[in-house]
């Protein structure tokens, strides 16, 4: 987002004395009242959250993924696992911007300048204990219970000794209920504290709905000194005092399922006939109370003849291997044919695009993630499975990735 395009509102001296946290308080407050999609988010390793509010649901719709590079629009990325009528793809421009590390100024993009009254007033008014979030209008997921998942475990191993897919992802979603006095951007600050490598977000968009997560895995990167990169996360196993990064032991399975991400990776960069990249793990690492293996994919864009690489190579990689299995096509009829319920957002992607800087995107998966309900939450969690895979350890599995983001419930 250009600078020069921007106006710069000050807060009134009747809020000067509000922290951050409590000016981001009044700016959610003022979009939710007027129903306007909004995301904040706390990139990882930083110390504060930015908020974008966009002008209206109309504008925040899209039909293609977005464009990364310096030249393409800027906005937040929400975009589910599937594309469909009730969760569509959402990329929100920038219309108002608020960085809590410079809390002094509200940036208004110019196609908003007409939002510049309701935003004074947003300023200057009074403070809000609840605020009305989005919800959706579609009737919340069926919760598989353990004989049903242990049975689509079942059934996918079995579509693999059948050689109908190499690798598929089976997921459930689980239903909570929500503490009295639940508040998101408190439980968004709870997961930023807790999970400083992850990336948080909360996003709510009127008909969609309202989405918390704290994801580890980045999908495409992009830098302002123009490095791509992307990942392969896979495999799992629960960090205690006994098993951490240096000393974890991998099975075979988890060995296997995660080489199977890594070489969907390579795969998507021979499909554009790119063999300049660089390749580094796998190797262990922390993702809140989890272990997991990781390789890290790298390339160089000014050294490549590839300007659109990374435009390219997010059309190519949504959705992953990681999330929904090998070969792509017939994984996701496998998901489609016996998972059970929408994943809605679950294992789609979402981040910033051009909005710190033009050229700058950061697009994560959007794993241990919960969706909103008036009175429950809906938490989401998936596994990868071999020919090798049980199904006690793979419901165990999800178990534990539900704790991530359930951490904010208890």
């Amino acid at each position: 987002m250009q600078t020069g395009e921007l106006r710069h509102l000050r807060w009134p001296a009747a809020a000067a004395g509000l922290p951050a946290a409590g000016r981001l308080r009044h700016l959610v407050a003022g979009a939710l009242r007027t129903g306007r999609p909004l995301a904040v988010w706390r990139e990882p390793g930083a110390d504060h959250p930015r908020l974008l509010v966009a002008r209206s649901l109309e504008a925040a719709y899209t039909g293609l993924p977005p464009a990364l590079d310096a030249q393409a629009p800027a906005g937040f990325a929400f975009f589910p696992f599937r594309d469909s009528d009730h969760t569509p793809a959402l990329f929100l421009p920038p219309d108002v911007v608020f960085d809590t590390g410079q809390p002094e100024t509200v940036a208004v993009a110019a196609p908003a300048r007409d939002l510049v009254p309701a935003l004074t007033a947003w300023l200057a008014a009074a403070p809000v204990e609840e605020l009305g979030w989005h919800h959706s209008p579609q009737p919340a997921p069926h919760a598989a219970t353990r004989t049903e998942y242990t049975a689509l475990v079942d059934a996918g191993v079995a579509a693999i000794e059948a050689a109908a897919v190499v690798k598929v992802v089976t997921s459930r979603a689980a239903r909570r209920a929500l503490p009295a006095g639940f508040d998101p951007l408190a439980a968004l600050a709870e997961l930023s504290e807790k999970y400083p490598r992850a990336f948080v977000s909360l996003v709510s968009v009127p008909g969609v709905g309202t989405w918390l997560g704290a994801t580890p895995e980045i999908l495409a990167e992009v830098t302002a000194d123009g490095i791509f990169r992307t990942m392969a996360l896979a495999a799992t196993q629960p960090l205690t005092a006994a098993v951490t990064p240096r000393t974890a032991i991998w099975r075979q399975k988890e060995i296997e399922e995660q080489a199977l991400v890594a070489r969907y990776v390579v795969n998507c960069f021979k499909q554009l006939r790119l063999r300049e990249y660089h390749e580094t793990g796998p190797r262990t690492v922390i993702a809140g109370q989890l272990l997991h293996l990781r390789t890290d994919f790298e390339v160089n864009l000014r050294q490549v003849p590839f300007p659109n690489l990374g435009t390219d190579m997010l059309r190519l990689l949504h959705p992953t291997s990681a999330v929904g299995g090998m070969p792509k096509a017939a994984a996701l009829q496998f998901i489609q044919a016996h998972e059970g319920y929408d994943r809605a957002y679950y294992s789609g992607f979402l981040g910033p695009v051009n909005v710190a800087a033009p050229g700058v995107a950061r697009l994560y998966v959007n794993l241990r993630c919960l969706q909103l309900r008036p009175t429950e939450a809906i938490l989401y969690a998936g596994t990868g499975l071999t020919v090798d895979s049980d199904p006690a350890r793979e419901w165990q599995e999800t178990e534990l990735k539900l704790q991530t983001v359930a951490a904010v419930l208890n």
